[in-house]
């Protein structure tokens, strides 16, 4: 006969309330954390509900919000044609702007990276255009690109090539906007050139005595050791080019032939000048869905071709 030795029950831990230093200890943690959780309260939670309930509603801000349901969504999808015409436009902006903006912030990060005469002055003018005014920026940009006295158009005369008409056109419109975009990469290629300076040096002399040329050393030590930089820039960059604003507000007004009507300038329109704010909470919501989904790509596809250090990817 076999007897089974039944463990006696564990002795229930006495719970011990706070000492009244303890209490007045906590409660100063609190009122230093209370602000920031009154802001997170006011300017995001609470925006984002009101945007997720107002999507249900046709709310016209002069009036109360009536419910309508799923209105919104349909009239967005199988009736409003400039809504499509926005998704284009963006997709399309954000497809050529990203990574060209990305591969040129690469090449100039890669040139900062080698020890010249004057290299700060070089970083610095770099990173200078970033730091103007985007209003300021888009009235330059829109005496460079204009089809009769602008800039690139003077120096393309000068050479015997004709300029393309840029803001004025329908097909050059949108790469004109791509072409503006490359003038805010310098902090771009100032976090590529930190991603570039943390690149151990002795992986590139193991390279060079196994008689890589420059080329390959860039392909197969540079490239995979600066993957992780590239994916927060590619990430980033993706989100800002979905939120495009400014520059369509001062130069295009969505023109010519809303050729230039991008996504976030759609938004606006519908809110603060047709004031449809029920319509504009649910495009909201909509271009959430949407970076949201593209987020997670990048993250899930991040797993084969980012490289960490000390491991692989899978």
């Amino acid at each position: 006969m076999t007897t089974v030795a039944l463990s006696a029950p564990k002795a229930r831990r006495r719970l011990r309330l706070p000492t009244r230093g303890e209490w007045r200890q906590n409660l100063t943690g609190y009122l230093f954390f209370a602000p920031w959780l009154l802001g997170l309260m006011l300017f995001n939670v609470y925006p984002i509900g009101a945007a997720v309930y107002y999507s249900f509603t046709e709310y016209s801000v002069l009036q109360a919000p009536r419910w309508i349901g799923l209105g919104n969504y349909h009239e967005m999808f199988f009736v409003d044609e400039l809504f499509w015409k926005a998704i284009y436009n963006t997709f399309y902006y954000a497809a050529f702007s990203v990574p060209l903006s990305l591969s040129i912030a690469i090449f100039l990060a890669a040139l900062l990276n080698y020890r010249v005469p004057g290299l700060s002055f070089f970083r610095t003018t770099f990173f200078l255009p970033s730091i103007v005014p985007v209003v300021a920026a888009s009235v330059v940009w829109a005496w460079i690109l204009h089809p009769e006295y602008g800039l690139i158009n003077d120096l393309l005369a000068r050479v015997g090539l004709p300029g393309p008409p840029w803001l004025t056109s329908e097909l050059w419109s949108k790469p004109a906007f791509i072409l503006m975009s490359l003038w805010d990469i310098g902090p771009t290629t100032i976090i590529l050139l930190a991603g570039l300076q943390d690149i151990p040096e002795h992986l590139y002399e193991a390279a060079e005595i196994d008689g890589a040329n420059l080329f390959q050393r860039f392909r197969h030590v540079t490239l995979p050791l600066l993957t992780p930089t590239i994916f927060f820039n590619l990430v980033i960059g993706l989100i800002g080019a979905f939120q495009l604003f400014a520059q369509v507000y001062i130069i295009s007004d969505g023109g010519p032939l809303w050729s230039t009507l991008f996504y976030v300038y759609y938004l606006y329109r519908q809110g603060f000048q047709y004031f449809n704010m029920g319509y504009a909470s649910a495009l909201a919501l909509v271009l959430f869905v949407i970076i949201l989904i593209f987020t997670i790509v990048l993250m899930i596809s991040s797993r084969r071709w980012v490289y960490y250090e000390g491991a692989q990817p899978r």
